[in-house]
């Protein structure tokens, strides 16, 4: 094992400890095989309460990092309409370690797995047509609904679009509306469609949601056609066109700091493609 291996186990089990407190904290019981987030951020895990089974998810971060929407983005989704599918923050405990924040949630359990292990999808998941339609729901419902928080910002949307592709857009013209903001293949469940993790909802170009989705989806071709099927009147937009090129830059900066590095040539090639067809009336 090597040194840096032996670091990643000791931060988790680090981590696991701190699982442990949480529970503690809140009164429940670790019951289930711990699921530890995008590179060790969080980890989670079922618990045991007195109202049932539930899901305990724990994040530490900086304190000076801490005072942020995404910080409270879980709980903060509550006011979204049932109609989008996702589950309920029920308490919240936070405590101080030093310089450490803990956030200690207790969330409503989602009976079913996630599509896929890794934010890119590899294989074809296991959904039908009534997944794809609840999704499809729940993106339509998200949408209209009025937030003040923001997954996105104008000034962070033109600068991504200038650094990837040297194109610059008018902040002014992009159409906005509510968006998970990380709608990616690890935060959507199966058999029934359930979106995870809402750290980052809100504001954000208006398609966002399914641009993302489409741009981790580019290693599969079959799911990258339904994909754009379904969302195709979000997609074919001028709109949608600048939320993909906005998701791909994004997408990008992960693979600049090592993850997925596959989808750069694809990713690179469909950004092309949209580039080329982009109507001249968004661009300075």
């Amino acid at each position: 094992m090597s040194a840096k291996d032996d670091a990643d186990a000791a931060y988790r089990a680090e981590l696991l400890d701190d699982l442990t407190v949480a529970a503690g904290r809140l009164g429940v019981r670790v019951a289930g095989d711990p699921v530890f987030g995008w590179r060790d951020r969080t980890v989670g895990a079922p618990v045991a309460t007195g109202e049932g089974r539930r899901w305990l998810r724990l994040v530490r971060e900086m304190v000076e990092w801490t005072d942020n929407e995404f910080w409270t983005g879980n709980a903060d989704a509550a006011v979204l309409p049932a109609a989008v599918r996702r589950p309920s923050v029920v308490r919240v405990e936070e405590w101080d370690d030093g310089p450490r924040r803990f956030r200690a949630e207790l969330m409503t359990l989602v009976d079913a797995v996630r599509c896929s292990p890794t934010p890119e999808l590899r294989t074809v998941p296991s959904v039908d047509a009534r997944w794809w339609a609840s999704l499809r729901a729940s993106l339509e419902a998200l949408a209209r609904t009025p937030t003040s928080r923001t997954a996105m910002t104008g000034e962070g949307v033109s600068r991504n679009l200038l650094v990837f592709f040297g194109i610059d857009v008018d902040p002014s013209l992009i159409e906005w509306s509510a968006a998970h903001g990380d709608l990616q293949w690890t935060n959507l469940t199966t058999p029934e469609c359930w979106l995870l993790d809402w750290e980052t909802w809100g504001q954000a170009p208006a398609g966002l949601d399914a641009a993302t989705l489409y741009c981790h989806s580019l290693l599969v071709p079959d799911v990258e056609s339904t994909v754009h099927e379904t969302f195709a009147d979000l997609l074919d937009t001028p709109a949608g066109q600048i939320a993909q090129l906005v998701a791909a830059s994004r997408v990008l900066r992960g693979v600049d700091g090592g993850d997925y590095p596959d989808l750069a040539v694809p990713l690179h090639r469909h950004a092309r493609r949209i580039i080329a067809d982009i109507g001249i009336g968004v661009l300075r």
